[in-house]
């Protein structure tokens, strides 16, 4: 397995850096966190044989910048894209036109699954929570090849960042600041 940071800036690009995206290589599949504009990158790592899976903390533009260039991936199998509870109409209205392609022009399948708190086993297995940030935004906690992963971003301490960080492998965060701070 291995991690790979494609972007980790803030809402804004700079010379060495894109908006947040990070690969997740597994042996079985491919999981990215976040699509911004650093998703470009995908085609320097990605196996296109193996299922995608990306996973949406929320739909901030500098979470979801890089989708807008779906049309130039080469998925064999569905990706399938989780977003949270709610987000479904609204992501597919900006993976559309006038903004960029159609879902159901892409060149592979794409299915879009809205999820909220808790555990789900299949197709991997990961932990949900809300987390603290201006709009709903979940953190995830994954298990892969017997590590604990765990992804948090935009957020501010919260009881929900410690239940899913606690005794994890790996921590991937980004702070944010509590309203009025």
């Amino acid at each position: 397995m291995k991690i790979i940071f494609l972007g980790t800036n803030g809402f804004y690009d700079t010379k060495i850096g894109n908006t947040v995206c990070i690969l997740i290589e597994a042996k079985n599949f491919n999981l990215i966190l976040d699509a911004g504009n650093g998703i470009h990158k995908l085609n320097n790592y990605v196996d296109w044989k193996k299922p995608a899976f990306l996973f949406l903390s929320h739909l901030h533009l500098d979470h979801i910048f890089g989708l807008h260039i779906l049309t130039k991936f080469k998925f064999e199998k569905p990706l399938t894209i989780f977003t949270p509870k709610g987000t479904k109409k609204l992501l597919k209205f900006l993976i559309n036109h006038p903004f960029t392609v159609p879902l159901e022009n892409l060149p592979y399948k794409v299915q879009i699954k809205e999820i909220g708190q808790g555990r789900c086993f299949n197709p991997i297995k990961f932990e949900a929570r809300y987390l603290l940030h201006a709009v709903p935004t979940l953190g995830f906690r994954f298990e892969i090849e017997k590590k604990k992963i765990v992804y948090c971003t935009d957020t501010g301490d919260c009881e929900n960042l410690r239940k899913l960080a606690k005794n994890a492998h790996f921590l991937i965060l980004e702070c944010a600041l509590k309203p009025k701070q």
